[in-house]
């Protein structure tokens, strides 16, 4: 039976797409909303619109999640190191050479600090950043695309198995998927991440990394107030 066919390999596809392409489409009502009107929640649409994002994506991640291939974590220092190499790479324009800071952006200060809004919008941001993100991501280009670029029965496919295409496609693809202020440091990330997965050959791996970036860039931004870095 043609692979295309299979019912099962329908599945699998689906489990590692169409999370990404939801995560994608969800983003855009915000730039839409904040053109209808003045309205604080239509300038200020991410603050309802991520947490549906958010909340949508986990859903459909727990739907498929028998799909998914975690290996066990190997190589865990390795992978932490690359996310902390990572983190300093994305923020030393600002944080080293004088860049000009990045304030605008997804502001939890919105609402006054320290009320239930403030926190829930925080909080939400980090879940958003550190867990549906990470797991997103890595499950679709190092999960799918790094490998169906080597075959399309992409499941047959060893993980952190190596070819040129399919790691030059997905640095590239994994670089435009960022704001173009960002490009070089999501260039060089996405080469990194796949080296973790070629390194590790696992995927749990890669969503460690990815999660530990995450989770020290999201609290820089909170220290120095750059909201424009997520």
């Amino acid at each position: 039976m043609n692979s295309v066919s299979n019912p099962e390999w329908r599945s699998k596809l689906a489990a590692y797409v169409v999370p990404m392409v939801a995560f994608l489409v969800l983003m855009a009502p915000v730039s839409f909303l904040q053109k209808m009107g003045d309205a604080f929640w239509l300038q200020s649409a991410e603050h309802l619109v991520y947490p549906v994002q958010t909340i949508f994506c986990a859903a459909l991640l727990v739907w498929y999640w028998r799909h998914y291939e975690f290996h066990r974590l190997a190589r865990i220092f390795f992978s932490i190191a690359v996310a902390v190499f990572v983190v300093v790479l994305w923020i030393s324009p600002q944080a080293f050479f004088g860049v000009a800071a990045r304030t605008d952006g997804f502001n939890p200060e919105t609402f006054a600090i320290g009320s239930i809004a403030y926190w829930g919008a925080l909080g939400m941001r980090f879940l958003r950043l550190v867990i549906v993100v990470p797991l997103v991501e890595e499950i679709f280009w190092r999960g799918f695309l790094l490998r169906y670029l080597i075959d399309e029965k992409f499941a047959s496919v060893p993980f952190g198995k190596f070819s040129w295409l399919s790691f030059g496609v997905v640095t590239v693809a994994f670089t435009f998927a960022h704001s173009s202020a960002d490009w070089m440091a999501a260039a060089v990330t996405g080469a990194l991440y796949n080296f973790v997965a070629y390194r590790t050959r696992s995927l749990s791996s890669c969503v460690l990394a990815h999660a530990v970036t995450n989770l020290l860039l999201g609290l820089w931004i909170v220290y120095t107030k750059q909201w424009g870095f997520w």
